[in-house]
């Protein structure tokens, strides 16, 4: 089959189609193999990369690797020439294949490197000159600078960041479309600079004009409880560099220096909690443009700030993803005007005004109305969430860019008696980290499709630079343990491989010397808030995580010291190095079963923290092995198993009971499989009656949640974890779905059946973590999942639950290798349709519950004694009252029995 169609595409570098701006020195490349015969691999790839495409046909070349025998095509990594900062390379690939494929050479794509050295800023920081302005004001302040440019630039390349959010303008015109950038990092250790092509936007051989708009942001602004401000600094600063190449190969750069001139605009006040304070009337005209007159504007002042800090964007940008418009324009019974959006979102609220000069406009944002009607704000603690406007008169147009809000409705005040108010003016711009779409999930319960966007929309809500808790109190920060419950439902709705790498390079930035975790990250509490079982285990599940859903080797190796810090702090905790039963922890936040007055669940936190410990142990020992680490194997490995019998010694009877009586604390050691045997069913079966005895309700918290129906399904009790999830009275996901949410809540009757509301306190109503429970939909619904041996879905295991309650379910996801996808349909006469999508270069293990090799039939045709018959299909077994197949690449459409419950529970509990 030398003859067959074999074509590469989507080749991408670092996750990215052609970036620039990479701060690896040894950046990785990945490819998606197209073709038309089943069962495809890869057996060969060759990776070329030169200076430029020409020389690309005939060199010289930086890296060419020859024909590798090899089927990866996933993060290769670079091992060419070393590379040079500031400089652009291209590249192609070409593959073979298991039939004698050739796929030719794909097109050339290219990477840019950033600045990868202090010594390559030539900038110097800069802020206004505080004799001037002063360091503290709230207005945001402008900088500019004029400059020449000779004709016929080739490529001009800007590179910036900042102490606080910074805007750029480049001759009258934005530069870029990121927002609040440089990002929230680890700023005393970690900043992010950006890059930016703005060859475009250049004005050959003549004058030029460079602006930047500077706000306080995470730098310096209101971040945290009691109004705690300059986490990082007081003084707001510019660092910016102008790379401009032209054809001769001369170079000439401009950058942030003392020529530079400051002055205060338009926008008063910005703060992430409170929103932004505007007056048109102040705005300059043209002032980013050359030729502006700045003679009244102030010197700016250069300050000392280390270089050392400096990384380049690592993750994808925060950008406008969508637009919604409103839904409705609402006369609430207290006489407010409100805008519905029709969904609870994040980012900010456009608008186009035609009012007189010096309207005065407040917009003030809220995620619900409350019993009566009208907008609810107590949620929000001392977060005000207001734009205040001020008109300039005529046409005009207006969002605010350097704070964002989480919102619905919108209480409008201040509009002109007289005037029409037309809803259609108003636009709301979706703000979020710009992960790349990933997987779907739909299904016949247009509830459970209801809450599967509800957890789309909470993640978009929440992943913003950074995991946080909740878009629109005074919070907002990277709460670890709510992270490193969602990672695995977040990275499949998104791509989000190098959103954690970034987040996680924080984490172990911020960790202490001796291995505790903060709380929060980027840490800006204070310096008890470290080290909860749960939440600290973030440093170990969120990179294991990242290395199962991507095969990302990188992730491992960076975060291979934090993992192992976390695992030796909390063997050094307390007088017995295998139970963790000392110091403050979470536990079951929130869990139903808590105190009255507690938000800390039932199950014993000792117990909680033991299991974790055990599972972050095991976990850690499985890095150790991926990487090669053989001692920490054996070491690691040795002290999990002494964890486990530990465990079973302090909390499991001789009888086999559990030492505590919660529906989590039997979660726990299932799912992190501290037991087996007679043990674990006996768990197993305490834990369903635990659920039933509560009438189908769960009891869980933040701990036992995202794991309960998993252990459920898992355990031969797959009907109890259907039962669970499709429940729709409190306490349910379906409760919030038909109370109106538009995405999960952080309680499960944040907003009562009487309109009333749980608390003041703590009661956001776009808080992701109970959202993890989409995990379960994908992957045990649906059956979308793959073999922890060979990660990134390299090797697929499809495992549909047809007796779901449901008459259909379908995930796909976009894997690296390209799409994958599950789907089941039950027919009239009681067989199950089952539809399966199988990229090139991946093979996938398929278990058909009481299917059978007699009756099954795949893509039209009988199975063979040695699968001959069928392309694709490798072969074929029957085990433990399930059909498995194992396939090549392909479409496959399989019509087999459903089978009885006995023979659903054998495969479940096997």
């Amino acid at each position: 089959m030398g003859t067959t169609t074999l074509q590469i595409k989507h080749i991408r570098c670092e996750y990215r189609d052609n970036p620039i701006g990479i701060g690896s020195r040894k950046p990785r490349f990945g490819w998606q193999l197209a073709s038309d015969a089943p069962g495809t691999l890869q057996t060969a790839y060759r990776i070329q990369a030169a200076e430029s495409p020409e020389a690309l046909e005939d060199g010289p070349y930086v890296w060419d690797t020859g024909r590798l025998e090899s089927d990866q095509s996933v993060l290769v990594e670079y091992e060419g020439n070393e590379l040079q900062a500031a400089r652009r390379y291209w590249y192609r690939v070409r593959a073979w294949d298991n039939y004698g494929g050739d796929s030719g050479w794909g097109d050339a794509q290219f990477w840019e490197m950033g600045l990868l050295a202090p010594e390559d800023w030539e900038a110097a920081w800069i802020t206004p000159d505080p004799s001037a302005i002063a360091p503290e004001s709230e207005e945001a302040f402008l900088l500019r600078r004029e400059f020449e440019v000779g004709p016929a630039p080739k490529r001009a390349i800007l590179f910036a960041t900042s102490l606080g959010i910074y805007e750029l303008e480049l001759n009258g015109r934005r530069v870029g479309d990121w927002q609040y950038t440089p990002g929230w990092t680890s700023y005393r250790r970690r900043l992010q600079a950006q890059a930016y092509d703005v060859t475009a936007q250049l004005t050959s051989g003549g004058p030029n004009s460079i602006g930047a708009t500077l706000a306080n942001g995470w730098y310096s602004g209101d971040l945290g409880w009691g109004g705690a401000r300059n986490h990082y600094g007081a003084v707001r600063a510019l660092l910016l560099q102008l790379r401009i190449e032209y054809a001769d190969g001369s170079v000439e750069t401009v950058v942030s220096d003392a020529n530079w001139r400051a002055s205060a605009g338009p926008v008063r006040m910005a703060e992430i909690y409170h929103g932004e304070t505007y007056d048109a009337r102040l705005e300059q005209e043209g002032w980013s443009r050359p030729g502006f007159e700045d003679a009244a504007w102030s010197p700016v002042a250069t300050i000392d700030h280390p270089k050392s800090i400096l990384v380049m964007q690592e993750n994808e940008p925060a950008r406008v993803t969508e637009q919604l418009k409103p839904l409705a324009l609402l006369a609430t019974p207290g006489g407010e005007t409100v805008l519905d959006m029709g969904q609870n979102m994040v980012g900010r609220l456009h608008m186009r005004l035609n009012l007189p000069a010096g309207t005065e406009l407040t917009f003030t944002h809220a995620e619900v109305l409350d019993q009566e009607g009208n907008l609810y704000i107590a949620n929000l603690r001392k977060a005000k969430q207001q734009v205040r406007y001020t008109c300039k008169g005529g046409e005009e147009e207006y969002e605010s860019r350097f704070s964002f809000q989480g919102f619905r409705y919108v209480k409008i005040e201040g509009w002109p008696t007289g005037v029409p108010l037309d809803a259609e003016r108003f636009t709301g711009h979706v703000v979020h980290t710009d992960m790349a779409p990933a997987g779907s999930f739909e299904c016949s319960h247009p509830l459970l499709n209801k809450l599967q966007s509800n957890i789309v929309w909470g993640q978009r809500g929440n992943f913003l630079d950074v995991p946080t808790d909740c878009p629109q109190r005074d919070e907002r920060l990277g709460w670890t343990g709510d992270a490193q419950v969602f990672v695995r439902t977040a990275a499949f709705n998104y791509g989000v491989a190098p959103f954690f790498a970034k987040w996680l390079r924080d984490l172990k930035a911020d960790q202490r010397a001796d291995g505790g975790v903060p709380f929060v990250v980027p840490h800006i509490l204070d310096d008890k808030s470290f080290s909860s079982a749960a939440w600290g285990d973030a440093a170990v599940i969120c990179p294991w995580t990242v290395y199962q859903c991507y095969g990302d080797k990188r992730v491992l190796e960076e975060q291979y010291e934090s993992m192992r810090g976390w695992i030796d702090y909390i063997r050094a905790q307390g007088d017995n190095e295998l139970l963790w039963n000392t110091g403050f922890h979470f536990g079951d936040w929130l869990g139903l079963d808590a105190k009255e007055g507690s938000y800390v669940g039932a199950t014993p936190t000792d117990l909680i923290a033991t299991c974790f410990y055990a599972y972050s142990t095991r976990l850690f020992a499985k890095a150790a092995e991926v990487l090669g680490r053989e001692e920490d194997v054996r070491t690691y490995g040795a002290l999990y198993e002494r964890i486990v019998e530990a465990f079973l010694r302090e909390f499991i009877t001789p009888g086999g009971r559990l030492a505590a009586h919660t529906q989590t604390g039997h979660v726990l050691p299932l799912m992190f499989e501290l037991v087996d045997g007679p043990v674990r069913e006996r768990l197993a079966r305490t834990l369903a009656s635990y659920v039933e005895e509560q009438k189908h309700h769960l009891t869980t918290g933040f701990v036992g949640t995202p794991y309960l129906c998993h252990v459920l399904t898992d355990n031969g009790y797959h009907e109890l974890a259907v039962k669970l999830v499709q429940q729709e009275e409190y306490p349910s996901w379906l409760y919030s779905v038909n109370q109106g949410a538009t995405t999960i809540w952080e309680h499960w009757d944040g907003l009562k059946p009487d309109g009333s509301f749980w608390s003041e306190d703590m009661n956001s109503f776009n808080h992701y973590a109970y959202g993890a429970v989409g995990d379960w939909l994908y992957r045990a619904v649906a059956g979308l999942d793959m073999v922890e041996s060979e990660p990134g879905y390299k090797r697929l295991l499809f495992r549909p639950r047809p007796d779901s309650g449901l008459e259909y379910a379908m995930a796909a996801y976009e894997s690296a290798y390209g799409t994958i996808r599950s789907e089941w349909r039950l027919q009239p006469d009681g067989t199950v349709q089952y539809e399966f999508e199988i990229p090139a270069n991946a093979t996938a293990v398929v278990l058909l519950r009481g299917a059978t090799s007699q009756s099954a039939v795949v893509n039209g045709g009988t199975l063979s004694q040695d699968g001959a018959q069928l392309p694709g299909v490798q072969r074929f077994t029957e085990e433990n009252g399930a059909l498995r197949l194992e396939l090549g690449s392909g479409r496959y459409r399989v019509k087999a029995g459903l089978g009885s419950a006995a023979s659903h529970a054998a495969v479940s509990a096997s």
